[in-house]
């Protein structure tokens, strides 16, 4: 598309500003082709008419996503303001220092210390590409590093800028990259040597400037040479063009080199007293610039610091002090008062105490110093003259001695430094690093500046050569058409200096004129080149200065001093005097002929492009010119031979304040430095470069749908490009990227743009239009209620009306229904009145007439009955009388009768009274007895106790000897493990048989229990209520026996009852004969009707009335009712015995309940016994003596079993008797109630009180005859049970025979197997079993044998496989188990010592090794383990058996080689946690923080050319996965190796802290991963990392607590920054980063898309404001290199060194266990 067409509105563009260089401006309105103004708007919101030429229109402005780039050239426009623009934000705002710009990294001048520069970054920077990191000059060193290594090609570093600017800073950054990366393995420690240069250098040869507290006032290349393992092994340096006139001269505020002050700092220390010297004020040579001081600089302390440095060089102190000399010496020099003698003459006293000094100092004549000091030789061909000098050239003769003195100790110390770092070695490469000055022009422009600018003009040449060259090869590496690129050529500029009869020529021709001045020069540049060379102009105002059109700028310089400089003369006398000095390091530098030698001679084949000007003559004194000119020669073409990396240091402001950015001050250095010429150059070919998978990433949303549907995404990145762009010259395509002309990408940016922005004005329509419509629905809903609630009040309201108009007319209607009806009602009234009056008296007469015809039939009736009652009443009336005189008669014999009666009654009485008394004596003999049998069951309880204790006891001894027996089982059956195997599964089959017999045996308990639920019922309860149930047994059983004492006292009851009966009945036919006698006589003795007749009636009523016969038959009836009552309290009596008897027989049938529990536990007893045998039989088939512990269990068990029977034996007898006495009391019972039921009619209360007592005896015997059934069965269930149990023994014991058998038979294939194997004497003779001791024998000689076999040649995945953890520990503390056992101490020692040695020496073969040190670090803990667990402290032996504390050490305390072997252990340890991180290093970066987990959600943005131009292709493409696949491996491996639980733990604690901290600090360094997306993939990454630990069941490691730096970084990288809350919020949840750390990530934040924001840089400050509070490390990176403190914990072993067996691989067959 056209250039015009961009010019749109909305569009910026920048506008020249006076002040600010460059200004952004909005495009109001749209450019048109042809137009002559441009419509802006400025920031400020005013608005501009700019007038602008159709054929150069203002440079665009890039969007807002490409401004803070890592590299320029990834700009779409290419042009100064973006440069400018771009350095401003990364500079002033991101605080970021150093920026590419294609091949050169700008270096700005931040004028503040920053923590950037420590080891972790430089270990960061190590290994990495060039354009992955953030731009910094270790990247650059790096990148240098890696193509020497791989290509074998030498390298240089290029460093330039003017003074201030940072060069001497980057160039030492640089060389101390080096030292640290590729440290030697020698102790020479050349890289602290390369390093302690630079002190030195910078003390004689930097000073103070206007521009700089610490300027380098020499060019200075230093070559670090490396062998072929890449390590320093030298170095060489080379040095341009000092400033000597500095010694002599310094301008206002500045000083002379920094060691003269450092001298006078440290004048009154006893080591400088002899150099008599005083403070910096005091000297003419250091008082010039009127400030002697540095802020911040402690003279004093940098001497020690410059002393130092000569010393760690091999410099010793005579060294030291004849530098410091002639240094003092050329301060009294200065001071050496020069007097004027006429106008033409001068001299200089001879007491002058500073020339004393300074003679004495370098042993020179005083006189003849004085003397030609103020006078010259001249020579002529026919005489020599002494001439004297004037006062000004005596001073100018001083000065140049001193400038000659200076000098030659500059070169001296820098050719001492070169010797220091020789190295005896070849050179393989090296890498050089050039610190020089840059482009330079002041106000007044000398003899220095035009040669440091001449420099400048060779290594801009080299420059534009070498940018030129890298484009063409990737212009032919892309096949793309190469079109000549016009570039600046400064060779007319060179060829003007340095050309036949150029300036330099010129020069060196007046110096040889013996009257040649500057003027005369001056005049001839005039005639050669003015008007006749375009670079070369004529001040119009000045006749002593010529112009020179530099590549940067065009300088002035004045011809004054040029001639003299270029000579730089010492008077001949001077130098012969200094030449015959007594001080021989004065007198070495001034002897003839001397030849300095080259230290690149040998090193390096360099050819002049051009002739080197050589002496024609002798006598011909090379001038500086000439020298200059070769040396640069000379490094023009090393630098040639070489691929070169070029840093350009930019001074942000004169006045040296941190981040402040002066565009004026930046756009001059930047113009001289090459910056923009390398702009210009990439801008005017193809300067955007994507790559075709880079180019469909972030341009996918400009794709069709059929676009997108194609295969090859080099097609489908084509035909968006002949879409969108038509003009196919704007781009091109290569092989591997896309080449765009300036101003492309922009423009795919704005389509981008535009399109990202249609899609969200459509989301954002179609949501603003699903909230209007849901806004709508909302209204309508409420407008719908309030129209329902209004259209109801309006109704209510209307109903209400027509209610009060309807109540209205209804009352009105009801009113004159009423009036009318009343009206109608008032005429029928009087009607009604008439007819009432007339009824009423109708029914009245009807009334009358009736009840008149009743009272008549009333009376009529009444009177019949009246006369029946009558007739009645007579009848009744004679009946009684009747029966009076019947009653009369017979009262007489009733009295006599019932005196009878009483009298039977009294003798019945005293019959009762007697039966109470015997019951009384009965009740207490019974309590005697109850209180007998509970003695004899307390002590039959006591018994019991005793028997139960002893069978606990025999229990218990039972399972210790089981215990003892399973141990010593286990132990034997290790020794044989295989055989084993075959035995236990030939013994399964058998075991599942007898588990069915058992099974079987269950089922038919289980069944008989199902038939007895109800006793089952009773032993529930039994087991709650156990201890007073033994109690009540107890009594029961002594209750029992009085059965029969019962049986005998009812029999006697029964015989009691039969007499009264008897008794009884005669009573009752006596009474009969005598009722029927009285009865008789009554009635003849009476006559009823005479006495009826006699008695009148009311006598009879009276008589009726008392009742006094009536009277004798109720004391009858009151009598037998006594009678009744006295045989119903019998009859209760006995009840409660009865009951007494039924609960004592409960009581019996639960201790027999109890007794059954008894014998169930005695059954689960022998079944225990029985499980014991099997599992002992199926684990120890091979002991022999197993069948000697078996017998004596089964004795024990048949003492067991007649016990029980003994006690089932006598419960039979106790149930018999029982049964017994219950049959003879029931067959008893039964004539009883026959006698009783004959007898019955005798008397019916005795009937009552007997039928009673019989009822309940018989319920009683019921009762006790269902108790004996009970116990009946019970009793037979035992037998059966006892009979089984006798069964399952037999059986038992039949088994263990034939399990006898199969192990004698099993033991004898055993015995012939190894005999084959050839291990005999392993095998006892007898049968017995081996008891072995934990120990292994060996002899002394063949100590080495087991170190070699057991340590040195071990291979650890043989043992880790098959057995167990620890084993080759084991061993070895065996066999230290046996040099104990012989208490030799020098065994002991020397297999100690044998073994630690052997650790390390296996450990030192295999230090790349991961198994090998992860196999030696567990056996190295479990033999330190071993060496506690069994050292016989208290501590330690907490978890032994009593076995292991058998097995402890006896005769050696072995604490002082635990200790050793713990140091061994944690340099193991430390060398395992090295390997793990190598291992996991190269892939954290791309799998934690360059793999996208999260895909699609990450953008691609325009990269610069170093990252098209990175010199390593990453084809491993490490993921996620990637780490969490090694960080498995480190896991399984070193579970493998039985490594112990919390030593796993730790090392992954250690390894993640290392995935965090190489992660984080990687974070800080890439710019371009500083977005909230990446914040989004890195939380996700450690999920993984979470979700990894939680399945290892590593949670409790602290390990995800070392990513919580990471963790909150990500989250800082997604939050919010704009508000204050948000500022807040980040300084209260950014607890474990520091503020400096904070700064950086909200510093470095870059948005992928137009719509994120940028972090304002008050916010920032906000942020730091909040976190100035806090006392952090000021450190920005975390140190990857920082070891957690690591513990080994103690662990005892499980396994029994008895039953450890050591494998035939490990070749130990002469080691014997005993």
């Amino acid at each position: 598309m056209a250039v015009a067409e961009l010019y749109t509105q909305y569009n910026r563009v920048w506008i020249p500003d006076p002040e600010e260089v460059w200004k952004s401006a909005e495009i109001a309105k749209d450019y048109r082709v042809g137009d002559n103004i441009l419509r802006l708007l400025l920031e400020d919101g005013t608005e501009l008419d700019y007038s602008v030429n159709p054929e150069s229109l203002p440079p665009l402005r890039n969007p807002d996503i490409l401004v803070g780039e890592n590299d320029l050239t990834a700009l779409s426009y290419l042009h100064e303001p973006a440069v400018l623009h771009n350095l401003r934000i990364r500079f002033a705002e991101s605080k970021l220092i150093y920026t590419y710009s294609g091949i050169i990294l700008v270096a700005m001048n931040p004028y503040k210390q920053l923590p950037i520069y420590g080891d972790a970054i430089i270990h960061a920077y190590s290994g990495q590409n060039m354009g992955d990191m953030d731009p910094h000059i270790f990247a650059v060193a790096e990148e240098a590093y890696k193509q020497m290594a791989r290509n074998n090609r030498n390298q240089s570093i290029i460093v330039s800028g003017e003074s201030g600017a940072g060069k001497t800073v980057s160039a030492r950054y640089a060389m101390r990259y080096f030292a640290t990366v590729s440290k030697s393995g020698s102790n020479t420690h050349v890289e602290d040597k390369v390093l302690a240069s630079n002190p030195i250098t910078e003390a004689v040869g930097n000073a103070k400037t206007t521009r700089n507290d610490n300027s380098s006032r020499f060019g200075k290349y230093t070559e670090i040479s490396f062998d072929e393992r890449n390590q320093i092994i030298g170095a060489n340096m080379r040095t341009y063009l000092l400033e000597k006139s500095r010694v002599v001269f310094q301008s206002e505020n500045e000083r002379n080199y920094h060691i003269f002050y450092q001298l006078c700092a440290s004048a009154q220390q006893s080591e400088f007293k002899h150099l008599k010297l005083g403070s910096a004020e005091e000297f003419n040579y250091t008082r010039m610039g009127g400030n002697t001081v540095i802020e911040g600089v402690n003279d004093q302390a940098e001497m020690v610091e410059t002393q130092k440095t000569f010393t760690l060089l091999g410099f010793k102190e005579d060294f030291q002090m004849d530098v410091f000399k002639i240094l003092a010496a050329i301060l009294h020099l200065g001071n050496v008062q020069i007097a004027a003698v006429g106008s033409e003459r001068s001299s200089i006293s001879e007491a002058d105490c500073h020339l004393e000094v300074f003679c004495e100092l370098l042993g020179l004549e005083s006189g003849r110093v004085a003397q030609w000091l103020c006078n010259r030789k001249i020579v002529t061909s026919s005489e020599t003259v002494v001439k004297p000098m004037t006062r000004p050239q005596a001073v100018n003769a001083r000065d140049a001695l001193a400038k000659k003195i200076y000098a030659h100790l500059f070169d001296f110390i820098v050719e001492s430094i070169n010797q220091a770092l020789q190295f005896s070695g070849k050179q393989h490469t090296f890498i050089g690093v050039l610190d020089i000055y840059g482009f330079e022009t002041f106000d007044v422009n000398s003899f220095e500046q035009f040669c440091i600018n001449y420099a400048n003009e060779k290594l801009q040449q080299q420059f534009n050569m070498h940018v030129f060259k890298l484009e063409q090869e990737e212009y032919m590496k892309e096949d793309i058409p190469w079109t000549l690129i016009d570039f600046y050529d400064n060779q007319p500029v060179i060829d003007l200096i340095e050309a036949k009869m150029g300036i330099l020529e010129l020069l060196d021709e007046e110096c040889l004129l013996p009257h040649g001045t500057d003027e005369n020069w001056l005049q001839k540049l005039y005639n050669n080149f003015v008007n006749k060379n375009p670079l070369f102009e004529k001040p119009r105002m000045s006749n002593t200065s010529f112009v020179i059109q530099h590549f940067a700028d065009k300088v002035e310089y004045k011809c004054e001093g040029f001639l003299e400089k270029n000579r730089d003369t010492v008077y001949d006398m001077l130098v012969e005097i200094l030449r015959a000095s007594k001080f021989h390091l004065c007198a070495s530098f001034f002897q003839e002929n001397q030849v300095p030698p080259s230290p690149f001679g040998s090193m390096i084949t360099v050819k002049s492009a051009k002739q080197v000007i050589k002496p024609n003559s002798k006598h011909f004194r090379t001038t500086v010119g000439s020298k200059f000119r070769s040396s640069l020669y000379l490094l023009m073409e090393t630098l040639n031979a070489t691929t070169p990396h070029y840093v350009r240091c930019i001074k942000p402001n004169d006045e040296k304040l941190p981040f402040e950015f002066d565009s004026k001050r930046i756009v001059q250095q930047l113009r001289a430095c090459g910056v923009l010429e390398t702009i210009r150059i990439s801008a005017q070919s193809y300067p955007s470069r994507w790559t075709y998978i880079e180019f469909y990433s972030r341009y996918s949303i400009l794709m069709t749908k059929q676009e997108l549907s194609f295969s090859d995404k080099k097609e489908v990145c084509k035909a968006v490009l002949h879409r969108f762009i038509q003009d196919s010259n704007q781009y091109q395509f290569g092989k591997t990227k896309i080449f765009f002309r300036a101003g492309q990408v922009a423009y795919l940016e704005k389509l981008r743009l535009d399109k990202l922005r249609q899609s969200c004005v459509m989301i954002q329509k179609h949501i603003r239009g699903w909230l209007q419509r849901k806004k709508f629905l909302r209204e309508r809903r409420a407008a719908l209620i309030i129209q329902q609630y209004f259209r109801g009040q309006q109704t209510v309201s209307l109903y209400q009306l027509i209610r009060v108009a309807t109540i209205t007319i209804q009352a009105y209607t009801r009113g004159f229904l009423a009036r009318r009806r009343y009206r109608k009602m008032l005429e029928e009234h009087k009607a009604v009145i008439l007819q009432k009056y007339a009824r009423a008296w109708l029914a009245r007469r009807r009334f009358q007439s009736i009840r008149r015809f009743v009272l008549n039939i009333q009376l009529t009736y009444r009177v019949q009955r009246l006369q029946k009652k009558l007739e009645d009443q007579n009848k009744e009336n004679h009946g009684l009388v009747e029966k009076l005189t019947s009653l009369a008669a017979l009262r007489a014999g009733d009295v006599e009768k019932i005196q009878k009666l009483e009298t039977e009654l009294e003798r019945a009485a005293t019959h009762r009274q007697h039966y109470e008394e015997r019951g009384k004596r009965y009740r207490d003999a019974v309590e005697e007895k109850l209180a007998k049998l509970q003695k004899h069951n307390s002590e039959l309880e006591t018994e019991k106790e005793k028997i139960q204790l002893k069978l606990q006891e025999k229990t218990e001894e039972l399972k210790e000897k089981m215990d003892h027996l399973t141990k010593q089982l286990f132990d034997d059956v290790r020794k044989e493990e295989q055989q084993r195997m075959l035995l236990e599964k030939s013994f399964e089959l058998k075991t599942q048989d007898y588990e069915k017999q058992i099974q079987s045996l269950k089922e038919e308990i289980k069944a008989l229990k199902d038939e007895k639920m109800q006793l089952q019922h009773l032993v529930e309860e039994g087991h709650v209520t156990s201890d007073g149930l033994k109690a009540e047994v107890a009594r029961l059983s002594s209750q029992a026996k009085t059965i029969s004492e019962f049986e005998k006292e009812i029999e006697l009851l029964q015989a009691q009852k039969i007499d009264v009966e008897k008794h009884v009945q005669s009573q009752k036919r006596e009474m009969r004969e005598k009722m029927s006698e009285i009865t008789k006589q009554l009635l003849e003795s009476y006559d009823i009707e005479d006495v009826r007749s006699r008695l009148s009636v009311e006598d009879l009523e009276h008589l009726n009335e008392d009742g006094e016969l009536w009277f004798a038959y109720e004391g009858l009836k009151k009598a037998t009712r006594v009678l009744e009552s006295h045989f119903q309290s019998q009859k209760d009596c006995y009840e409660k015995e009865i009951e007494a008897l039924n609960f004592k027989v409960v009581h019996l049938s639960q201790e027999i309940n109890h007794l059954q529990k008894l014998f169930r536990e005695e059954n689960d007893i022998n079944e225990s016994i029985r499980h014991e045998v099997t599992r002992l039989t199926s684990e120890n088939m091979m002991i022999p003596d197993f069948k000697q512990q078996i017998s004596e269990l089964e004795k024990q068990k048949q003492d067991l079993e007649i016990r029980l029977n003994e006690q089932a034996e006598k419960m039979k007898g106790k149930l018999e008797e029982l049964s017994n006495q219950l049959n003879r009391s029931q067959e008893e019972e039964g004539t009883q109630r026959k006698a009783i039921e004959a007898q019955n009619e005798i008397h019916t209360k005795e009937k009552e009180k007997l039928i009673d007592k019989i009822q309940e005896m018989q319920e009683a015997s019921e009762h006790l005859k269902k108790q004996f059934e009970t116990e009946s069965e019970v009793k037979s269930n035992f037998q059966q049970e006892a009979s089984r149990l006798t069964l399952e023994n037999r059986d038992l014991e039949e088994e263990l025979d034939m399990k006898d058998r199969v192990i004698k038979k099993l033991q004898d294939q055993v015995k012939m197997l190894s005999k084959t194997v050839g291990k005999a004497n392993d095998v006892h003779s007898s049968s017995e079993p081996k008891e072995y001791l934990g120990m292994l024998q060996y002899k002394r000689e063949d100590e080495a044998k087991l170190i070699q076999n057991l340590i040195l040649d071990l291979k650890p995945r043989g043992v880790v496989v098959n057995m167990i953890p620890g084993l080759p520990a084991h061993i070895l503390f065996m066999c230290v188990r046996y040099a104990d056992s012989l208490n030799d101490a020098n065994m002991l020692k020397s297999l100690m010592n044998s073994t630690i040695n052997g650790i390390k020496q296996v450990v030192k073969e295999h230090l790349e090794d991961f198994e090998m040190l992860s196999f030696w670090l567990s056996n190295t803990c479990h033999f330190l383990n071993c060496l506690k667990q069994y050292s016989g402290e208290e501590e330690f032996m907490k978890h032994n058996n009593p076995q292991q504390n058998k097995n402890c050490l006896n005769n050696f305390d072995l604490s002082e080689y635990r200790q050793i072997l713990s140091d061994v252990a944690i340099r193991i340890y430390h060398q395992f946690i090295i390997i793990m991180e190598n291992n996991i290093q190269p892939i954290i970066v791309p799998g934690m923080l360059e793999y996208e987990s999260l895909q699609g959600i990450s953008g691609l943005k325009p990269t610069g050319f170093r990252k098209r131009s990175s010199s390593i292709d990453d084809t491993d493409a490490y993921t996620m996965t990637s780490v969490l696949q090694q960080l498995s491996y480190f896991y399984s491996t070193m579970c493998q190796n039985g490594l112990d639980p919390e030593l796993v733990r730790q090392a992954v604690k250690q390894i993640f802290f290392l995935i965090g901290a190489v992660t984080l600090n990687n974070l800080f360094l890439r710019k371009d991963m500083c977005s909230c997306r990446k914040g989004m993939q890195i939380r996700c990454n450690i999920s993984y990392l979470e979700e990894w630990l939680k399945d290892k069941n590593l949670q409790n490691s602290l390990a995800k607590e070392t990513l919580e730096p990471l963790s909150q970084a990500a989250w800082l990288l997604q939050v919010k920054k704009t508000t204050d809350s948000d500022a807040k919020e980040i300084y209260e949840c950014c607890t474990s980063l520091s503020a400096v750390q904070i700064i950086k990530i909200l510093n470095s934040y870059t948005p992928i898309d137009d719509f994120e924001k940028r972090v304002t840089p008050s916010f920032v400050r906000k942020v730091q404001a909040l976190l100035s509070s806090r006392e952090d490390s000021s450190q920005l990176m975390l140190d990857t290199k920082y070891l957690f403190q690591v513990t080994f914990p103690f662990t005892p072993s499980p396994h029994a060194l008895e039953m450890i067996q050591i494998p035939s691989s490990f070749k130990l067959g002469f080691l014997n266990r005993l």
